[in-house]
Order: C-alpha cells, then structure tokens, then sequence
C-alpha cells in the first residue's frame, strides 16, 4: 500500500491506524489528519493508497478536537464523583471554557476531586471508541445516566442514528470528533473562578500554548448577564428556543422580546451619554466582525437625536492612506486592518481641532481614485459630539489629542451564552461567522468557502486590533438575538451543505450543520425594519 504522509511516500504491507501511522513516522503532535482531503480521527484505519496530511494543535480543528475531548474527561470524572451532579460548559473570559455544576455549590474540596480524578483518567490512557446507536438506544443510555438535556437534542434529530463516544461504561457526545485516548490531554490548566471554576486548553491562533489568564472583568460581566438573560427567556439551550416558538403568537412574541432587550440596552445607554453630556466630546464604537456596528451606530444616532443630542457621524474609512502606503503583511501585501494602513496623525489632529470649535476641512476617500480628496469644512455644534465607528476606534493612538474624559467608548458585540445541551456551548465566534457568511452571500454573492478562507486573517486582525481594548469600554452593548439562528439557519444551511467533502471547508461547514439542523425556522418578516439582523439578511434602511 503507498501512501504519502506529509508529502513523504513511504509503503506499508497492511491496513494501519492514522495513530500508528503517526508513532511509526515520529510524527509529534498530531491531533488528526486528512486523508485524500475528507478529515479523519486518528483512530481511522487507512487500507488504500493515500495521501495523508497530519494536523495538530497550531490548526482551528486541531484545537477544537483537543477541547471537545478535554470537556469529555471532566464530564466523565463529574459523573464518576456523583452521578447526580449536572455540570456545565460555557464558553467564558480569557479564551476558556467555565465549568459550573447547576444544582450543587462548587467547593474547593469538590473542584479538587474533580481535578484529581481527571488526572488519574488522563494517566490511564483510557481508549475512547465511537460507537452507532439508534435514537431509541441513545435514549435509554442519556437516561441512565440522567443527561436528560440530550434527550431533549436527540428529540429535534431527523436521522435515526447517532455517534456517541464510548470510554470504559461512560458514554457522551461532544458533537466533535475525539482523540483516540485520554492520554492526549497533556497540555491544560485550570483556575477555581466562583461560582465554577476555568479550563484554559491550547490555543490554536497561540500556536497550540495556553493563553495567559486575564481577568477581563468587563467582558465577564457581559456574559454574566447574557447567561441570566438566556434563562430569564428559556433561551440557554436550542431546545428551549425552539419551544418558545412552537405557535405563530409565541413567535411573535419571542422576537420582540428579543428585540426589546436591544431596545432596553439603547435607552440605558442613551440616559449614561445624556447625564454626562457635557464632558463627552466623542463617542467611539468598535467590535469584532459582523457585530453589527453599522446598524447599532445608526440607532444610537437616532437614541441621542431624541434626547435633543445632535451627534456628528464621521467615516473613520475617509482617512484610509493610499494602498501602497499602507503596511504590508507577512505575505507582503497590504495591510489594511493595521491602524497605520489609517493617517494616524491627520484623523487625531481633526478630531482634536473638531472639539476645541474649530473648522475642518474632512476628507473624502475617493475608492475609484484610490486616495483622499478634500471635502467640506465642518464644525462641531456646541453640546454635539462626535460619533465615530470602525475596528480601531478604541485604540488610543488615534485620539490620544482629546483626554480620557471626554471619550466615551462603546465595544459592540453578540455575547451569547447559548448551548446544544449542557456539554456543548456555542462559541460566539461560530456566531458572528454565521452571520458574516449570510451577509457576504446577500451583498457581495461571495460562497460560504471564500468567507471561509478570510476568515482566518479576520480573526487574527480581531485578536491584534480589537480585543485587546475591549476591557477600555465605557459600556459593553450585547447585539446578540436569541432567536437569529430561527433565521439564519434556512439562509445559510443550504450554502453550507452544497460544500463539498472534498473541499478544504467542508470539515468547518459540517460543524456548522450539525448544530444550525436543530433550529426550527421563523418567519422573516415578523423582525422589525430597524433590526441588526436586517443588516445581514438584507432589507435594513442603514445598510447600502
């Protein structure tokens, strides 16, 4: 049998295990691998000529395996402690995982045992085999073991078989594929963190390293109350959205009470900027990608018109440098999310002058020219501020002419606590990429495969630029809506299953599936015109 296994041909006389493959090649590392392009656990045994590509931790998928199967021992240990303890996952502050148990107090002679017994199961280097069930028989098993949240999943599931994950008498599913045995989960910290406790696991844009604790208290607060939100709506779980929209009235319902919570978060933060007025000169909005600054910006403009606050909107874009000024990235090309790709010292001098009263000539990027043309003079009215949004608003660098005082800046993003049962969160970034390939499908007719093949430069650009300032927010806005996946599952469900399996995405667009096919679908018309979900489906007045 010929194989090529990382563009080395090699020979092998009978079937062998991607794990063996791995050891007898002195592969390190390897967490899974692709076999002729179609992603494969490495418990998968190649029996055909084959080209092979082993993956490890430095890659998206590579980290997630790591993780599911990291979530996969704590909850066998858990469950192993005391059977009755229904424990947690949710995605949480600095890069980890918070575990917390719902129905007992976490202490720390518990969190200990908990540590203890997960460490002896990783010693053990326990095999973890898939195994095929029937739904009925899945059922039986998710009852046994009292994981009746699953039950509640496996409910909403059209096929009549499913994948669990067998190790020793414990059985679960992470929806992810695993390692072949817990001995692979060397690399992990942990930090009790009240009411749970923190998993921090390698990261793949750290190039598989832990990330460093940070204790971002402003983000952490935003979740802590995305959670009770979730719970205050029955919206924690897909089987608890999908009852809350079960008839036509509850639909109704459900969307505008989703909706009122954006409504809520504007008045608030409306009476902040209003109370203190008189010290704010500029208001600056910055989030990740498909946060939905563009319509969240338009509606704050329209909050301060109606408390007699006359805002001046200004395009941050105007002040990009010609391409070829700007920096250039690691492939030698332009880089237009470094904030030097921006005329730093022109747009801080402006907005300075801006404040102190005086006139400005504002410039107009002209994208057929590929440069800045002057446009006209303005001047900022007595009591209005000025509104700025853009990747790099909150970066000091641009307005460090105007003191801390006067700024007030605003991080925008869709903070949900949202899970397929209790073991398996949703990660906001899966979140904010359904959205954006919706989006780019709608205004640009851009596939889901090259929304794909950028997304991996946005989300270095998001950890480099904008995350980092995020813990500067005067006010954190939370732009999720709980019932947006009711929407956008029937607009990019059909684009993502038209992947094909061949193709490089397919193992991102099936993950995606896997999830999006539980979610029953709503009618698009009951969103309200000045809705952010409008701004990736279409029909927003904010939106060209």
């Amino acid at each position: 049998m010929k194989l090529v296994v990382n563009k080395k041909q090699i020979e092998v006389k009978e079937p062998v295990s991607l794990e063996d493959l791995a050891r007898l090649e002195g592969i390190e590392g390897a967490i899974f691998a692709t076999v002729n392009g179609r992603m494969r656990e490495l418990a998968y045994n190649v029996a055909n000529d084959a080209t092979i590509e082993f993956k490890g931790l430095s890659s998206d998928v590579g980290m997630r395996i790591y993780e599911a199967t990291l979530r996969y021992v704590f909850a066998k240990a858990v469950y192993e402690i005391d059977p009755t303890l229904k424990i947690r996952f949710s995605y949480s502050i600095s890069r980890s995982i918070l575990v917390t148990i719902e129905n007992k107090e976490l202490t720390p002679e518990l969190y200990e045992s908990i540590l203890n017994r997960v460490n002896e199961i990783i010693a053990k280097k326990i095999d973890i085999k898939r195994i095929s069930v029937t739904k009925e028989e899945a059922t039986k098993l998710y009852t046994k073991q009292n994981y009746l949240d699953k039950i509640e999943t496996l409910k909403l599931r059209v096929e009549n078989h499913v994948n669990l994950y067998q190790t020793d008498d414990y059985i679960n599913y992470m929806f992810s594929y695993m390692l072949p045995n817990t001995g692979y989960l060397t690399k992990f910290d942990t930090k009790f963190y009240n009411p749970g406790f923190l998993i921090f696991f390698p990261r793949s844009e750290l190039k598989g390293e832990l990330p460093v604790f940070v204790d971002q208290k402003t983000f952490g607060r935003s979740l802590k109350e995305a959670y009770k939100w979730a719970k205050i709506i029955g919206g924690d779980t897909i089987a608890n959205i999908n009852k809350n929209v079960d008839t036509r009235d509850k639909e109704v319902d459900f969307v505008n009470l989703c909706e009122t919570k954006h409504n809520n978060q504007l008045s608030e933060l409306g009476n902040i900027i209003q109370e203190n007025i008189d010290d704010i000169k500029l208001i600056a909005v910055a989030g990740p990608s498909s946060s939905g600054k563009t319509t969240f910006t338009n509606r704050l403009r329209i909050e301060l018109l109606a408390k007699g606050i006359k805002p001046m909107m200004i395009s941050m874009d105007n002040y990009y440098k010609p391409k070829h000024e700007a920096p250039k990235d690691s492939d030698g090309n332009p880089d237009l999310e470094h904030v030097e790709a921006l005329d730093v010292q022109r747009f801080n001098k402006d907005m300075a002058d801006l404040v102190m009263g005086k006139s400005v000539s504002m410039p107009i990027f002209d994208f057929k020219q590929g440069k800045r043309v002057e446009g006209p003079s303005v001047k900022l009215e007595k009591g209005s501020p000025i509104l700025i949004e853009g990747i790099h608003a909150l970066n000091e660098k641009l307005t460090d002419l105007i003191p801390s005082h006067q700024k007030f800046n605003i991080f925008i993003s869709p903070n949900t606590q949202l899970h397929i049962d209790n073991h398996n969160p949703i990660s906001l970034t899966d979140l904010r990429l359904i959205r954006r390939m919706v989006r780019d499908q709608k205004y640009r007719n851009t596939p889901v495969t090259m929304t794909l093949d950028m997304w991996s430069s946005v989300r270095r650009g998001e950890f480099k630029w904008i995350y980092p300032y995020q813990e500067t927010a005067n006010y954190v806005y939370n732009s999720e809506l709980t019932y947006e996946l009711l929407v956008l599952n029937k607009i990019a469900l059909p684009h993502l299953n038209a992947v094909p399996r061949d193709d490089k995405h397919f193992i991102v667009a099936n993950r995606l599936v896997k999830f999006l096919k539980y979610f029953k679908e709503i009618d698009s018309k009951l969103i309200p015109s000045n809705s952010i979900l409008l701004e990736f489906i279409g029909g927003s007045p904010f939106h060209d």
